[in-house]
Order: structure tokens, then C-alpha cells, then sequence
């Protein structure tokens, strides 16, 4: 996709590319995601991004009008089997949290350097970028879902200090913690005593929640997942296995009305994790975003598939 291309979805403010791409403002120092309400800026004030992390690392903060932060990544990550598209699931799970990037490096078989220039050619940031942007992202997700004191969400987001955490925060955000937090109005709610966090996993709409359930239910392992309720509302939980110990997930099924606004583009699914170890938390969350497919992009799916002539009487009636 070419330059002329991303700044006519930028204008056009298209949700379709929301995550495929982040355009930057040079006069105000803040990037966004296509589909930003804001007034499109001039052409000559804008760059591209290929991700999220690329934008913060030249030094822009994320925008607070359209949340680009917030937005399913791209689907692209969980097919490729080149050594970008492995790293980026790696990063993910949280290997670089775990084990640096030199253990990233032995897991996919090459040299930091060939694994830190690879990635910055394709993706604009090295491991270290992306595993920081996966971080914040985490930490603005539980400031603003849960009431979780704030140094627990520095340690469960990934951060090795509160210091690092408030750092960090401040700058890709431009906010301290406890102000986000304020921000949503959720500091004082908390979950009851043994009820787990609870999160929102965001997705783009529209998504097939009824036929991910079924098949969910269907093929369940009896020990490790459940399906419970009924259609519309039904509760779909299973064990973890995570690198500090096991845990356990609870993923509804109930629908939740879209809000107007930066956000109308993307719907969520509550969940609530229970873990032996907080460290495991942003793995137990990638692990469910690809169990439950949450980062596919439903328009390209159905334009792929209802170009097959024997797919798409079925995709016209189901879109």
C-alpha cells in the first residue's frame, strides 16, 4: 500500500485499516489510527507507521480522541511463519518480557542483530519498542478497566519497576497512571475477592461471536474447557498453561451495544482471568486474542472469500 493510499483512508477516516496502519502529525506530536474523528491534517504534516510502537518510538504520543493503542492488531502476525511474523507472536507472548532479546534471538534462530534489523525494516521498532508498546498498552487496559492498585499493574503489565512503569506511561501517553485512570472513572471500582481480573478484549465489528461459541463448545476438551449457558449468553471457560503457573479464563458471549464515537468501529468481549502469577498476564491475554481470533479482519475476509464463485452465496448470506 502506498503513501497516496493510507492518506485517502485517512481522510475517508476508513475503520478498515484501523491497526494496518498509524499515520503521525508532525505539528501536533501525537499519531492515531485511520478512522481518528479529528480533522484530517495536510498531507505534507503527516507520516506513516506500520505500527503502533514505530509511531512512539520517533517519538509521538498516542492520540486520546481515537485510542490507536486500543485497536486489534493486525491478523497478518498470526499466519506468517517468516521470522518477522514469529517474532511478533513471540513478543506477544511475552518472550522478550520473560527472557530478552537475546532469548527471543535462540528461539528463532538468528542473531540479535539480524532479529533487531528485520524487524525494524518491516515493522519501524525492534523487540524491545514492541514489547515496551505491548506493555503500556497493558497498563492503560487495567488503570482503566480495573481497580488493581497501581504498582500490581506495573508488575502485571510487564514493567521490572513502578518507576519504569510511571516513566513510560508518561511518556507515550502524556498522562501519569492515576490521571488515565481518572480519565475512565474506574479507580474505584474492584472486582469481589476471587472473581479474577476482569478485561476487555477488543475486536473489530462485526464479529461472529455466536459461530466462535459454537465452535468452541464443540470441540471442547473436557478437563480443560467448558462451555456453559445458553445461546446469546453463554460463558466459555478453559486452564491455562502459563510460563509462572496455570490459569484459568472465563470468556462471555454476550453482546455489547457500540458506543458512538472514536470507537464505534470495534467491540469488545468481557473476560476474567484467574492467575497464579501476574507476571502471566499479558500472555494469558494474546493466547485468548488468538484462540478467539480477535485480531482478524472481518471485511477482508469476507472481500477474499466472496470472490470464490462457490463461497459467495454463503458470504452474501452470512456477512
Amino acid at each position: 500500500m502506498d503513501e497516496a493510499t493510507r492518506y485517502e483512508a485517512v481522510a475517508g477516516r476508513d475503520a478498515r485499516f484501523d491497526g494496518v496502519f498509524f499515520f503521525a502529525v508532525e505539528t501536533t506530536g501525537i499519531y492515531c489510527r485511520p478512522s481518528c474523528p479529528a480533522v484530517t491534517p495536510k498531507r505534507r504534516n503527516v507520516r506513516f507507521f506500520p505500527t503502533a510502537a514505530a509511531a512512539q518510538g520517533s517519538g509521538f504520543r498516542a492520540c486520546r480522541r481515537c485510542r490507536p493503542d486500543a485497536v486489534p492488531g493486525s491478523a497478518e502476525w498470526n499466519v506468517r511463519a517468516d521470522v518477522v511474523g514469529r517474532a511478533m507472536r513471540m513478543i506477544g507472548d511475552g518472550v522478550v518480557d520473560r527472557e530478552g532479546v537475546p532469548g527471543l534471538a535462540v528461539r528463532l534462530g538468528y542473531s540479535t542483530r539480524q532479529v533487531q534489523r528485520q524487524l525494524t525494516a518491516e515493522v519501524g521498532a525492534g523487540p524491545i519498542a514492541l514489547a515496551r508498546a505491548q506493555r503500556a498498552h497493558t497498563a492503560r487496559v487495567l488503570l482503566q478497566t480495573t481497580g488493581l492498585p497501581v504498582t500490581e499493574i506495573a508488575f502485571a503489565s510487564g514493567f521490572a519497576s513502578v518507576r519504569q512503569f510511571n516513566d513510560t506511561v508518561r511518556q507515550i501517553y502524556d498522562r501519569t497512571p492515576s490521571e488515565l485512570r481518572a480519565e475512565a472513572g474506574a479507580g474505584g471500582v474492584r472486582a469481589p475477592a476471587g472473581a479474577g481480573i476482569p478485561l476487555r478484549l477488543a475486536h473489530r465489528g462485526p464479529y461472529a461471536a455466536r459461530e466462535v461459541f459454537d465452535l468452541l463448545a464443540r470441540e471442547q476438551l473436557p478437563g480443560v474447557e467448558e462451555t456453559v449457558g445458553t445461546t446469546g449468553s453463554r460463558t466459555y471457560r478453559r486452564t491455562l498453561r502459563l510460563p509462572h503457573g496455570p490459569g484459568v479464563a472465563a470468556v462471555d458471549e454476550r453482546r455489547h451495544p457500540v458506543r458512538p464515537g472514536p470507537l464505534a468501529h470495534t467491540g469488545w468481549l468481557e473476560a476474567r482471568i484467574h492467575l497464579t502469577d501476574l507476571r502471566d498476564l499479558t500472555t494469558a491475554v494474546q493466547r485468548l486474542r488468538r484462540l478467539f481470533d480477535l485480531d482478524a479482519d472481518p471485511y477482508a475476509v469476507d472481500e477474499r472469500l466472496g470472490a470464490d464463485p462457490r463461497l459467495a452465496p454463503l458470504v452474501a448470506a452470512r456477512p
